[in-house]
This record gives C-alpha cells, sequence and structure tokens, in this order.
C-alpha cells in the first residue's frame, strides 16, 4: 500500500496547485491554497510554491493542461519538491497520470485531510472511524494508490480463478470496510448507551470551523486540559463536561471542526461522532471574526450541520478572537471599493450581527474578554430549556446573579 502518513522525521517541500473554474473565483482559489498550505503544515509539510491555472473544468487525465503540468514538473525538478498536493479530489487515472509526468508523491486535498485525521485520532472511535474513511477513498482509486497488499487472505485456496492482483486487493478492502462498519456499530452502541445515562439535562455543542479556538474556549468554560493548538482538526473526539453556572447544571461538548470540501468519507464516518450535535439542545457557532472570510465559514458549518441534523436548534453565535481583528481605514481620496479589510468590528456589529442581539456575542477566549457576559447568555438560554423539563425547579434561578462564578 502507498504510505498515508507524510513523514514526520524531516519536513518535505511541497507544492500546492489550484484551479480557477466558473465555480471557483480567483479569490476564492487562492482562498483555498492559502488554507490548503495550513492543512500541509499542519501534516508536517512545508509550502514552497503555488499553482494556479483557469480552465473551464478540470482536465480529465491529468487535472491541469499539459503546458502547466510541464511547468509544474521543472518546478518540481530544479527545487528537490518531493510532494505535490492538488486541491481538489482526484480520480486513480490523473494520479496515476500526473505522478508519471512528475516522478513524486501526489496528494488531493482529501488525501490530506485523511492523513491528519490519521494523525490526530487518539482513541479507538477516531481511529476506526479514520480507517473506514481511508479504506472507503481508496476503494475507487485502487489503480492509482495500490502498489501491494498482503497476498494472503485466509490462507490457501481463497484466491478465485483467474482472479487479477487488484480484484483480490478490491475484495480485501471491501472485507475490511464491513469489518470496521461492524465494529463501529458496537462501539456506537456503548456511546449511545454513556448518552443516555447522563439523563434529561440540557446539552450544549460547540461547534465552528475548524482552528476557530471551540477547545480553548471548552477549556475556559469547563476548567478542563482539553488539546488545543493552532493547528486544523487538533480536536478529533467529541469531549464532554458537566458545567454549572450559579447552581444550573447542564452538559458542554466540544466538537470536531468543519472546513471547506469536507471528504464525504469523513462526514458519513464522522456521523456517529457527531450525535453529540444532533442530540444537543443548544448550539454555541464559534467564530474566528478575525478570519478574513469568516462570513463564507460560518456558511461551510451551516450546511454541514444542515446535512447532520434537519431539526432546527436554538443558536448563539460566538464571535470569537476580537484580540486578533484587524483592519485598515481606506484614506478619504481612495475611491476604489472597500474590501473586508476596510471595515471596523463596530461597522461588522451594526451588520447582519445586530438582528441577533440575544444570540450573539464578541469575545476573546485567550484574553478571557467578555467571558462572564458569555457564562450570562448561556444561563439564560440553558435556564429556558430546563425548566420547559423540570418547571418545578423554575424557583431555584430566579435570583441568578450574572457576575457569579460558573464551576
Amino acid at each position: 500500500m502507498k504510505e498515508f502518513i507524510i513523514s514526520e522525521a524531516k519536513t518535505e517541500n511541497a507544492v500546492l496547485v489550484g484551479l480557477i473554474t466558473p465555480q471557483q473565483s480567483e479569490r476564492q482559489v487562492k482562498e483555498y491554497l492559502d488554507e490548503l498550505a495550513f492543512l500541509a503544515d499542519t501534516a508536517g509539510a512545508k509550502t514552497v510554491k503555488k499553482f494556479t491555472q483557469k480552465l473551464e473544468y478540470p482536465n480529465q487525465t491529468t487535472f491541469v493542461g499539459k503546458g502547466k503540468l510541464q511547468e509544474i514538473s521543472e518546478y518540481v525538478a530544479e527545487h528537490e519538491v518531493g510532494l505535490v498536493i492538488f486541491d481538489d479530489e482526484l480520480s486513480a487515472k490523473q494520479i496515476r497520470n500526473i505522478e508519471k509526468e512528475l516522478g513524486v508523491k501526489i496528494l488531493d486535498r482529501t488525501n490530506l485531510i485523511l492523513d491528519i485525521f490519521a494523525k490526530r485520532a487518539q482513541t479507538a472511535h477516531a481511529k476506526t472511524q479514520v480507517e473506514l474513511a481511508q479504506y472507503k477513498y481508496m476503494l475507487p482509486r485502487l489503480t492509482g494508490l495500490w502498489t501491494h497488499l498482503e497476498r494472503q487472505r485466509g490462507g490457501i485456496g481463497m484466491r478465485g480463478p483467474g482472479e487479477t492482483q487488484i480484484e483480490t486487493d478490491r475484495r480485501i478492502i471491501l472485507d475490511k470496510i464491513s469489518k470496521l462498519k461492524k465494529d463501529l456499530v458496537e462501539i456506537d452502541k456503548q456511546m449511545s448507551s454513556q448518552r443516555k445515562n447522563r439523563g434529561k439535562m440540557v446539552r450544549v455543542a460547540l461547534v465552528g470551523y475548524t482552528n476557530v479556538g471551540k477547545s480553548t474556549l471548552m477549556n475556559l468554560l469547563c476548567k478542563t486540559e482539553v488539546f488545543a493548538e493552532d493547528k486544523l482538526f487538533a480536536t478529533l473526539d467529541t469531549t464532554v463536561r458537566k458545567m454549572i453556572i450559579a447552581n444550573l447544571p447542564f452538559l458542554l461538548s466540544d466538537t470536531v471542526g468543519f472546513i471547506r470540501k469536507l471528504p464525504t468519507e469523513l462526514i458519513e464516518s464522522f456521523k456517529s461522532t457527531l450525535d453529540e450535535v444532533r442530540d444537543a439542545d443548544l448550539l454555541l457557532h464559534v467564530v474566528d471574526i478575525s478570519h478574513p472570510t469568516f462570513e463564507d465559514q460560518i456558511e461551510v458549518v451551516n450546511r454541514t450541520l444542515a446535512e447532520i441534523d434537519k431539526t432546527p436548534k436554538p443558536v448563539i453565535m460566538v464571535f470569537n478572537k476580537i484580540d486578533t481583528f484587524t483592519f485598515v481605514p481606506k484614506d478619504e481620496d481612495d475611491l476604489t471599493p472597500r474590501t473586508r479589510e476596510n471595515i471596523s468590528l463596530d461597522e461588522l456589529r451594526a451588520t447582519w450581527m445586530n438582528k441577533l442581539p440575544d444570540n450573539c456575542i464578541f469575545i476573546s477566549a485567550k484574553n478571557k474578554t467578555n467571558i462572564d457576559e458569555l457564562k450570562d447568555l448561556m444561563y439564560r438560554h440553558v435556564r429556558e430549556i430546563h425548566v420547559t423539563r423540570f418547571p418545578y425547579n423554575d424557583f431555584l434561578y430566579q435570583n441568578y446573579d450574572s457576575g457569579d462564578d460558573a464551576q
């Protein structure tokens, strides 16, 4: 099997490739490649060059045009690049042709994300989900990805008459997919029992784009030590903690972050992990307000949430990282249209966010700015849900002071 994992012994130099099409503008492709570079860095590769090309649609055999592929080939040979990453999924045919032309390792965005997930997975649940997603990705790409697979499958006599190596490989993968699905069913049963044992406590889930600060916020609110760093997909396994504001208890969960072009295989494999989102009574949608395309990220998260759960849920928009928000005021004599970089935080608050007074807050988890106000907002929403289930408890929460500490 061709190795999925990027070597951790030394940093590999990588070249990134993206297409500008009628469906993807030049601005979008630049943003996608910036994100792809962050993914590459998370996986352990250093981006040394980005290539783009304008095409109506991807070339069916080489993804980019022959001239652009030749340009990439010359750069790769001259600068000793060992890895080329494409921003869209490649077919087995494209992988085979590109690899033949460039003579280096070829990955696409899906393959790279799967690699990162494989490195990040810690528990048996996450590892099983990632492995299942990898095999689903491999299956239609056997001719491009599969150079060797174990020959033995259950001993002598198991190979069918006239069966080719690729047919054997396909059967082995299908068997492994079947076994992993069964393993996940068993793990899901255990996790479902755990969720049922939590009773009727109100459940709040942190959701959002990857690397927006969900785990940092979780640590701050619950005084826990959930792993958090400035890398994509730092959290794969859902973490659930009991939180108490004043005397009102509820459950807070941290979930895996979303991303543009999230592989279908991963969405399918991680649906069980995202049961915490489906079971939640309230969502805290954490947003990196300092990111230049945060509104696009909000849309990606909303689309993914709609795929996971069709049931509408109350949402608090938590705009994080106000400490790193920057803008460049335009000169009075500059008549060019304003861009996102020219808009201040106060101006942003006066836009569509102004229509969410009770469901919108601006914070800095890093600097602990407006955290008490966030707890107050959470308390009000959780209490509304709690008293519908336990109306006889309402009198307990009538004298809550917003300055009280959460536990």
